[in-house]
């Protein structure tokens, strides 16, 4: 049984830590923020996964499966999403906001992104078809469990990465070049999931 416990972190922090809109997102904000105000982005958008996770082991994979139609509301929503997101990255001034904690990304934030990130439905959808794809709801709840410990040490990993970013993007010029890359990055990811 511990074997399977592995294998569970294992899909979580290879899920959890790549790059995808909520760890661009946590980056970011550790740049602009610090790493104390970008810990309730990463605690909202952890909690909105494990959330989505714990649904989708108990069920919601069912009504995903009969009405095809939502995955592909949810889809569009998420690129949608992504675009918007990307928008804003590269309008923003560039200028460090080093005392702004209120305009940190929210713990709401954080978790609505998850429950509008294509990547994060995948992931759920995958991972609880292979851990419990017969329901047992033990294993559901032991596969939360894990992914949220991992989902949330992998998003707050990058928040931290922005953190220890900020003293080369300390210009608002060099800034507003790292927003564009991450605004940019953040489209090609819309674009790949709309033509997918």
């Amino acid at each position: 049984m511990l074997h399977i416990y592995f294998s569970m972190a294992a899909f979580a922090l290879a899920a959890s830590i790549s790059p995808g809109p909520v760890n661009l997102v946590a980056l970011r904000s550790g740049t602009q923020y610090g790493f104390r105000a970008s810990l309730p982005h990463v605690s909202g958008a952890t909690i909105g996964f494990t959330i989505l996770l714990l649904l989708t082991g108990l069920g919601l994979h069912v009504l995903l499966e009969a009405l095809p139609i939502l995955t592909r509301v949810i889809q569009g929503a998420g690129v949608v999403f992504l675009l918007y997101l990307a928008y804003k990255l590269a309008l923003d001034d560039g200028q460090l906001h080093l005392d702004a904690t209120r305009q940190s990304p929210s713990a709401w934030y954080g978790a609505l992104m998850q429950w509008l990130n294509p990547k994060a439905w995948l992931a759920s959808i995958a991972g609880m078809g292979a851990y419990a794809a017969h329901g047992e709801n033990a294993l559901i709840w032991q596969f939360a469990l894990i992914y949220f410990f991992i989902c949330y040490g992998s998003i707050a990993a990058w928040a931290y990465a922005g953190t220890a970013l900020r003293r080369f993007l300390k210009t608002p010029g060099v800034m507003r070049t790292f927003n564009r890359v991450l605004a940019a990055l953040l489209a090609f990811s819309a674009l790949v999931l709309l033509l997918s």
